[in-house]
Formats: C-alpha cells, structure tokens, sequence
C-alpha cells in the first residue's frame, strides 16, 4: 500500500508537530498463553519479574496478568482465553504454544491520532468503526493486521 503523500505533505507545521507527538510510548505487549498459570511462575519465579493477579475480563474474552520489570514503563501483558469465543482461543488454534499476540502504543489523543490515520493511510482498516473501553478502562481501537505489516496494533489513549 502507498500512504497518501499528497495529504501527508498538505498537513500544515502545527498538525505535522501533533502527528509527530501522537505515541507517547510502548504501553505493553500482548502475549497469548494457553496456560495463564504457566506463564506467570516464568516470569514471576524463574525471571524474578514483578506479576500483577490474574484478572478475568469477561467483556474482553481473556484472563490478563501484567509483567514489570522494577524501572521498566513498558509491561508484558499476558492473554490467557476465557472461552472458545475468546479472540485468543482463535489465536491459539493457529499457534497452539502462545506468542506475541499485539502492541499496544499510548497516544496523547485518540481521535486525533485516528484522524491523522484516516487521512494518511485510508487502507489501514481498524478491527471496530469506533474505539471501545479497552482492559485499562481507557479507549482503544485496534489496527487489522493485514494492513500494518502483520503487526496487531492496538491504539490507547493515554493519561
């Protein structure tokens, strides 16, 4: 796909700034377990690493358990599926030992950040028309993957 030049180089400065300054950081990265249990003594026993609880999201289909390092901003979100419904029990089918399942970028404002995306790059599909309240009680919006490299991107307002 060819973003769209003509747009991207119409933007006037102050819009080319708050482009430049939509991702505040790498929130987290997503990795689907088949084992939730498994995972968290890896990385709790074995890596020394701090593990939040596990807690059941039933609106999202998953089990999630947070990994931080002692000084790291960036966690390690683990996916656990809740049900055969859950989008992680699809993943699984397809990689049955787990993995990466999705990066999850903070931007400072998420309507803008989908704006600049619409405008500049209208292939890039997103998996819901509209943001949804995603497992930080923030909205999020998702990226399909098939237009961005194979990456599953998720889009959360950051604050």
């Amino acid at each position: 796909h060819v973003y769209n030049r003509e747009a991207m180089s119409n933007l006037s400065g102050s819009i080319r700034q708050v482009m430049g300054a939509h991702v505040v950081a790498v929130h987290h990265v997503a990795i689907a377990v088949p084992v939730l249990g498994t995972a968290v003594a890896l990385y709790r026993d074995v890596l020394c690493a701090d593990v939040s609880a596990p807690t059941p999201l039933p609106a999202h289909g998953v089990t999630v358990a947070f990994v931080r390092g002692a000084s790291a901003p960036t966690a390690i979100e683990l996916l656990e599926p809740l049900g055969p419904d859950s989008p992680i029990s699809q993943f699984l089918t397809r990689n049955p030992a787990g993995g990466i399942h999705h990066v999850c970028l903070d931007v400072h404002d998420l309507p803008s950040a989908l704006a600049h995306l619409r405008e500049c790059a209208p292939h890039i599909r997103t998996l819901t028309p509209e943001p949804v309240i995603g497992s930080h009680d923030k909205p999020v919006i998702f990226l399909h993957p098939h237009d961005t490299q194979r990456v599953l991107i998720e889009l959360q307002q950051h604050g």
